[in-house]
């Protein structure tokens, strides 16, 4: 199997600072269902810019057992699991099995920002009523499944702040541990 991230490009381009995530930003003025999911998604955008930047090879090859997935198989699968998020927002399809494309690490860290990004901007367009209205459609081949828009969240949502954990513990055992001034409470960095 040809690995998916190709370590030799990793630059410092991954340190940009125009990334999204590097905070959270300021609170929704109100809660409503729109406001908490957009809220949920920065959430997790920012965890996963945390957790995912300034990777080594050492950290991407990772993996806790042989049975288990690496940190670098773990980046595709949460890169899949931002594109779901954005298609339920915007009403689209997600292809399953997702098309797999060579991406470096760096491409990849990008696209799975980006794919958060543009399901907050989808939602912060969107009516409040409209949110009930969105789906999760999967399509296989020449199928198409649909489900309530709840599956977003016990799904893709979920199960996205549970691998974004899983790199988090990978990289403290690999001696990388993600920046110390992260604040997942606060939602920004200490310093």
């Amino acid at each position: 199997m040809l690995p998916i991230l190709l370590f030799a490009q990793l630059g410092n381009s991954q340190n940009r600072s125009e990334l999204p995530f590097e905070n959270i930003g300021d609170y929704p003025k109100e809660y409503t269902a729109r406001t908490v999911m957009i809220r949920l998604i920065s959430g997790l955008g920012y965890r996963y810019h945390w957790a995912s930047k300034e990777l080594r090879p050492i950290d991407l090859a990772y993996r806790p057992s042989s049975e288990a997935a690496s940190a670098e198989e773990t980046l595709m699968h949460l890169y899949g699991l931002s594109d779901m998020i954005k298609n339920a927002v915007l009403n689209q399809p997600s292809l399953r099995p997702l098309p797999k494309t060579a991406r470096t690490y760096t491409e990849l860290r990008e696209a799975t920002l980006t794919n958060l990004k543009e399901a907050i901007q989808g939602l912060q367009l969107s009516e409040e009523e409209g949110l009930a209205a969105r789906k999760v459609i999967l399509e296989r081949a020449s199928r198409s499944v649909e489900f309530p828009f709840w599956h977003a969240i016990n799904g893709p949502v979920s199960d996205a702040l549970y691998h974004v954990g899983q790199l988090v513990s990978f990289r403290r055992t690999t001696g990388n541990p993600i920046d110390s001034n992260v604040s997942v409470f606060m939602g920004k960095n200490k310093n």
